[in-house]
């Protein structure tokens, strides 16, 4: 039996200096850009590191979505922020050396412990995140200000 497989093919056109559209059939392109930090001269254009690291915070943030609404359990907010830090790697490259994630969760009280569980299983589901040669480091906080 064959695995499934599946694609996301997109198409990236260089517009000039240092910026360039992507565009995905069906989809708004986007505009990305080099960042200030690499001398990125459009500061106000996501760059291809704020993707990456947004790709990795959606993918559990959406995973972590998935999960909640099969098991039917009441979420009222869902935050993930993200940082991801480049430097000298041990192969000598400069690169992505860590993300860092926190996904913060506001249920019921009776649903804490399940939500602690299914943020567990997104961590360790999230596609991107598990794609990624790097650590990492996931943080959960489990808020109950809702009523059971």
């Amino acid at each position: 039996m064959r695995a499934k497989e599946f694609h996301f093919p997109l198409a990236v056109e260089w517009t000039g200096g240092r910026k360039v559209l992507a565009r995905v059939t069906g989809k708004a392109p986007v505009a990305i850009a080099t960042p200030p930090e690499f001398h990125g001269t459009d500061p106000d254009t996501w760059s291809p590191e704020d993707f990456f690291v947004a790709a990795a915070a959606a993918c559990l943030a959406v995973t972590f979505a998935g999960l909640a609404e099969r098991e039917g359990l009441r979420v009222e907010t869902l935050h993930v922020s993200g940082d991801g830090v480049a430097s000298m790697r041990p192969d000598g490259r400069f690169g992505f050396t860590r993300l860092e994630l926190a996904l913060r969760i506001d249920t019921d009280v009776a649903d804490a412990t399940r939500a602690h569980e299914l943020a567990e299983q997104a961590e360790r589901t999230c596609l991107v995140a598990v794609s990624l040669d790097l650590p990492v480091e996931t943080t959960v906080e489990v808020r109950t200000p809702l009523a059971a």
